[in-house]
């Protein structure tokens, strides 16, 4: 038997100063506990978007993909190095504009929170600062005031650019541990400036000293990184998260330049981090960046189960670093030749997320987009709810045998939290799991089931809807659809037979399109199968489409597919098909391509090394050695994307003899927009693949690492290279 037993807070909700007596926003207000907008408790879901790193003519479509996952909140870095490269001669214009952008966020129907730095990091050369910065004679991140005179220069400057334009927060310096007092100054400095919000953050990670009350401490979680040794192995504090605990503190980021290791799953943790503020995260992992000694590919279940952990741990705000990749600019990029452990792509910034460099959605998008309907739907009671972990929980980061599971509850109601997954070392079928859960007044006992690999469950408990009272259900909760009759709609997973009880009544469903009715609720409980192509509108429709949908703030579906989409929306009872106004087929074809000079002599193993990494081959070392194709284009007159499967090193897409992208290759899909890479017809497009030393010692996923061990002395492959371009569908509206 599985027991858990509900426990309820240990203290009452505390009103900090911040957003409740300075900074006032009506209708905003913030305890130890959580936010709350428009009167509502609210779980708000950050994603970052790095708006330097996007081309201008992206910003509106890539905020309608980040809403249509259920971000609800915009985080972005503003790049000192960006907008200032050199002094006295500020940059606003194209995609450096700010104030532009955050017009497109409003226009949106979103929230934003700025990282104004003045120190970012983001695998950004100096860490953001301008060449001019990081070369001044001045104690960096201080208060010398010689640094802050140069800071108050970059926020007047910076401040007249956004105006005042509302931000829901603003992030204050990255990764600063040891310097509260410098974090009080920089935000004395951004409000003389003219900047101001309701929230002011701070990262909190590797045991930060931040100022009381001053600053929203903000967390992340990443199950993998760059940033650690080609040859370590999975390192615990990677490990941690694919756990429910009470540990918020990741000591693993930022580790490269601190080299600070510590594994702390086990260690006894108060529920909030806070005696002033909630739990909140900015940086959970939306995917990974890729370094040329370390290139890790997480896929999108180990993505979904460490953001699925941390609602069950007791997450009040659920923020991703990156949700959306993007490109940098010419020589901005963090690399050995700045002083830093890693060498980073030059130019691509795809970093796995859920929206790609290239604008298509990842394999993440789907289920993060799951969880995000259920915290729309349920985000004010889980607010109230305090995370409780059972008596009995894995031994440490090595337990495979132990089940992961926790419970969100107000000891009326609540939601068993399940996740049994975690990349590199399997897990096994937890056979006959029972579980026995205590809340205030009422014992729950639930059928054995057996919960499989890859299973991330949250199972309502005592859940009251449409005045029936649901015991618990063995499905995960996504939404509720309004209505005379609300209908409780929910997903099965794979291998668990789904049962409710009513009443102390038990009874059997089969998972399908159409709802079992009870007096005054419908269950709707689609099969695992499905799961990925469900979508919750901003109408709170529910539908289904294996082709991407966006919508704007008037809630009109966009479908973009190469053909005529499907698109099924769910109304009284069934599903039907979404009216679609007809549009013209788009493409999807081979591109031809032909190797016009092969690669060099054989490739060397190792290219050098700094601080003791493997470094990336110097642009005229990649010249030497790299294979060149021609690619021709088929006509097209829509958005195309290039998709390119290789094998190799490092790859770059140039236009005309511009490297318009690169990559290094870890065995993941790479797919290019060629409009925003600067093709048009009649421009030459050249495919650069550099071949990959078969001893090379850069760390490479499992299934890329047999790949390489298969080739004979190199590895270089060009397979296909494709060609697909969308066309937009949109909805009916006069239907």
């Amino acid at each position: 038997m599985l027991f858990v037993a509900h426990h309820p807070w240990s203290e009452p909700p505390r009103r900090p100063r911040m957003s409740n007596d300075e900074d006032v926003r009506p209708g905003l207000a913030l305890s130890s506990r959580h936010l709350t907008l428009g009167g509502r408790a609210v779980i708000p879901v950050s994603g970052e978007l790095h708006y330097s790193r996007v081309p201008r003519h992206r910003w509106a479509e890539r905020l309608r993909q980040m809403r249509a996952g259920g971000v609800t909140v915009v985080a972005s870095y503003v790049f000192w190095l960006h907008h200032v490269p050199v002094r006295g001669e500020p940059r606003f214009d194209g995609n450096l504009d700010v104030g532009a952008f955050l017009d497109e966020v409003r226009a949106a129907g979103l929230e934003m929170v700025l990282r104004i730095g003045p120190w970012c990091h983001g695998e950004s050369r100096n860490g953001g600062f301008p060449d001019w910065v990081q070369r001044a004679p001045v104690a960096h991140r201080t208060d010398d005031p010689a640094y802050l005179e140069l800071v108050e220069e970059w926020f007047g400057q910076l401040a007249d650019a956004i105006g005042r334009p509302g931000l829901l927060g603003i992030q204050l310096e990255n990764e600063l541990y040891d310097q509260p007092g410098h974090l009080l100054t920089l935000k004395r400095l951004a409000r003389a400036a003219g900047m101001s919000a309701p929230l002011w953050t701070a990262t909190a990670w590797g045991g930060a000293d931040l100022p009381p009350e001053e600053v929203l401490p903000l967390y992340g979680g990443y199950g993998d990184g760059f940033w650690v040794d080609a040859d370590a192995p999975w390192d615990p504090t990677f490990r941690d998260h694919y756990f429910f605990s009470h540990v918020w503190d990741d000591p693993g980021i930022g580790a490269d330049v601190r080299r600070l290791h510590e594994a702390r799953i086990s260690a006894p943790q108060s529920r909030t981090p806070s005696p002033f503020f909630p739990p909140a995260t900015c940086e959970l992992s939306g995917g990974m960046g890729t370094a040329y000694h370390r290139r890790p590919w997480p896929r999108g279940l180990d993505v979904a189960t460490i953001a699925h952990c941390k609602i069950g741990n007791g997450s009040a705000w659920q923020g991703y670093y990156m949700y959306a990749g993007g490109t940098n600019p010419v020589g901005a990029q963090e690399s050995h030749a700045t002083g830093y452990p890693n060498d980073m792509q030059r130019l691509g910034y795809d970093f796995h997320a859920p929206i790609g460099e290239a604008g298509l959605l990842g394999e993440s998008h789907a289920p993060l987009r799951r969880q995000h309907a259920f915290l729309a739907a349920f985000g004010d009671r889980l607010a109230e709810m305090p995370s409780t972990l059972p008596a009995v929980r894995p031994d440490g980061v090595d337990d495979t045998a132990t089940l992961r599971y926790a419970l969100r509850s107000d000891g009326d109601s609540g939601f068993l939290f399940i996740a049994w997954h975690q990349p590199h070392f399997p897990l096994p079928t937890y056979r006959q799991a029972q579980f026995h859960i205590e809340l205030s007044s009422v014992s729950l006992k639930l059928p054995p089931v057996d919960v499989a690999p890859g299973t991330l469950a949250c199972w309502p408990l005592r859940l009251s809807l449409g005045g029936v009272t649901l015991d618990w259900i063995t499905a995960t909760a996504l939404t509720v659809l309004p209505g005379d009759i609300p209908t409780l709609v929910l997903t099965a997973a794979d291998g668990i037979d789904v049962t409710y009880s009513v009443d102390g009544v038990i009874s059997a469903l089969t998972p399908g399109f159409e709802p079992v009715h009870l007096s005054g609720l419908d269950l709707l409980v689609l099969p695992a199968a499905a799961a990925d192509s469900v979508w919750v509108d901003s109408r709170q429709r529910l539908l289904l489409s294996d082709d991407e949908l966006r919508w704007g703030p008037d809630g009109r579906i966009e479908a973009l597919a190469t053909r005529a989409p499907s698109v099924q929306v769910y109304e009284t009872g069934r599903f039907v098909s979404l009216p679609l106004l007809d549009a013209a087929e788009g493409l999807t074809a081979p591109a031809q391509f032909e190797q016009i000079r092969p690669p060099g002599a054989t490739v060397p193993v190792a290219y050098g090394k700094f601080d003791g990494r493997q470094s990336a081959p110097s642009p005229e070392a990649f010249d030497e050695l790299a294979a060149v194709y021609r690619i021709d284009i088929p006509p097209t007159a829509h958005d195309a994307f290039l998709h390119i499967d290789w094998a190799g090193d490092v790859a770059e897409l140039r236009v005309d003899g511009r490297t318009a992208t690169d990559r290094f290759w870890d065995g993941s899909p790479w797919t290019v927009n060629l409009r925003d890479a600067g093709w048009h017809p009649g421009a030459k497009l050249t495919l650069h693949l550099l071949p990959l030393a078969a001893g090379s010692p850069v760390s490479l996923p499992a299934e890329a690492r047999d790949h390489l061990l298969a080739a004979d002395g190199q590895l270089l492959d060009l397979r296909s290279v494709r060609v697909d371009a969308r066309q937009s569908f949109l909805e009916d509206s006069g239907t």
